[in-house]
């Protein structure tokens, strides 16, 4: 279909059904929306504390890891939670059909907070492998029925990307005051000493509150399965179909073509930048988790708030910037930038967000640094993300071949765990009494960001003929 026919259409004409009552968007976009929302919730919940109870004292109800290894374990947690996307998507695509690997993947989730509860290293390490194992499930699954909501050539994809990746920061804005409160707010601590109970164990009050988060996902879920019921149906081969059962885009596989090729050899160039771009993207659950924690003055008008509530501010600037990117792309319609373009910005700007940690890494020599760093650093970065994130998440979905969509958005989140170990690495050179080691760390940082930027505009002429019609 053309887009000017989609255009000419009603609005409610969509490959998930004919209702649109969700901003203008396919019906199905309102659950997906809602439930991605409290698996990121739980998500970022947990991952908001995992360093600092990692590195936090026995005394203090932690686990007395220190920097280098605490780094690595979270990094190599992080890199399992997206690696087992590629999976995940293959399971979907032959298996189980999208729709209920994200169940089932929503249900492990949860399990494995309510694991990390109790107080052991078994159950900690048993919790981070059964959150690994459901993400894996769900997380490149529900992306996929975000895709499969619209037809080919859709003009209204990318800004349901971005509302359904508005979602994703609303938990990600909840979770750290939610969880962070409960893990080391010192008004929870007293009470529970009120209480009777162990205020050092407040830690897992906070896992608790994660799997809360999922266990509220799974209802919106289900709630609303029958408006997702005509997507998320596992593929079938040409010899499955009934003489009598119509093939469509989403039940057959067609033999691969050169364009096909193609269009995913763009996504593995893209692949590579996104590896750099979450290396550096992901320390602010590592290297600036711990430097909010140790060297920066968390008062703001005589209220001394935990550190893991500056986490919130990358989400709400996603939030608040959101609708403002979504009209953008709406009325530049045509003319906007192509996505190695929108990639291109998305580097330079999570690049200069780490030029800005440079002069605030030199004044730690002299004492805690006010907090507005952080606030100009994950606003930069939020810029990048805008242009890089949900943009990257909409490429996928168009540039794969129907039957390889769950696959190739397992692949793409590969980048994510590629990157997200590259940035447990990276943390394991902070050092909090040392400036000069966190200019270096910083420093560096921008620096391959930036030459990463230049290349990535060298090679944009090649990605657009690899990607042919698709913009």
């Amino acid at each position: 279909m053309s887009e000017a026919a989609i255009n000419a259409a009603p609005p409610l004409a969509t490959a998930a059904g004919r209702d649109s009552i969700f901003a203008g968007h396919p019906k199905g976009l309102g659950p997906l929306f809602f439930t991605e929302l409290w698996e990121r919730f739980s998500y970022y919940g947990m991952r908001a504390i995992l360093i600092l109870y990692m590195t936090s004292t026995a005394a203090q109800g932690g686990l007395g890891f220190d920097v280098k290894q605490a780094s690595s374990i979270y990094g190599w947690y992080t890199m399992s939670v997206y690696l087992t996307a590629l999976p995940g998507g293959l399971i979907a695509d032959y298996i189980t059909g999208t729709r209920l690997a994200v169940l089932i993947g929503g249900i492990i989730i949860a399990c494995g907070h309510f694991t990390m509860v109790f107080h052991s290293l078994t159950t900690f390490y048993l919790g981070m492998a059964l959150i690994a194992i459901g993400t894996g499930m769900l997380k490149p699954n529900i992306s996929a029925m975000v895709g499969k909501l619209y037809k080919p050539g859709d003009p209204r994809r990318d800004s349901g990307f971005s509302i359904f990746y508005m979602g994703i920061n609303i938990g990600a804005l909840l979770a750290p005051l939610a969880v962070g409160y409960l893990a080391k707010g010192e008004s929870f601590k007293g009470f529970l000493s009120s209480m009777g109970m162990d205020p050092a164990k407040s830690w897992h009050w906070g896992f608790g509150a994660a799997g809360v988060g999922m266990i509220l996902g799974l209802v919106v879920y289900l709630w609303n399965r029958e408006k997702l019921a005509t997507v998320g149906s596992k593929i079938k081969s040409r010899s499955q179909l009934q003489a009598n059962e119509p093939a469509d885009d989403e039940t057959v596989q067609p033999a691969l073509t050169r364009d096909d090729w193609k269009r995913i050899g763009a996504i593995f160039i893209f692949f590579v930048f996104t590896i750099l771009f979450w290396g550096a993207y992901e320390q602010k659950g590592a290297s600036l988790n711990l430097f909010a924690d140790r060297l920066v003055d968390t008062t703001l008008f005589g209220w001394k708030f935990p550190a893991p509530y500056l986490q919130s501010l990358t989400p709400l600037f996603v939030i608040m910037l959101t609708p403002i990117v979504t009209i953008i792309w709406l009325r530049l319609k045509e003319r906007q930038p192509s996505s190695p373009v929108k990639f291109t910005l998305g580097m330079l700007f999570i690049g200069l967000a780490y030029v800005l940690m440079i002069p605030a890494a030199m004044l730690t020599a002299q004492g805690r640094v006010s907090f507005w760093w952080l606030v100009g650093l994950y606003f930069l970065e939020v810029c990048g993300e805008m242009c890089l994130s949900p943009v990257g998440l909409s490429t996928v979905t168009k540039l794969s071949p129907p039957k390889l969509v769950g696959f190739m958005m397992g692949i793409w989140f590969l980048a994510s765990a590629v990157g997200s170990k590259l940035a447990g690495y990276l943390s394991g050179f902070f050092v909090s009494d040392n400036s000069w080691q966190l200019v270096k760390l910083y420093g560096g940082i921008a620096a391959g960001l930036l030459l990463a930027t230049v290349l990535l505009a060298l090679l944009t002429p090649t990605i657009k003929r690899l990607m042919g019609r698709v913009a």
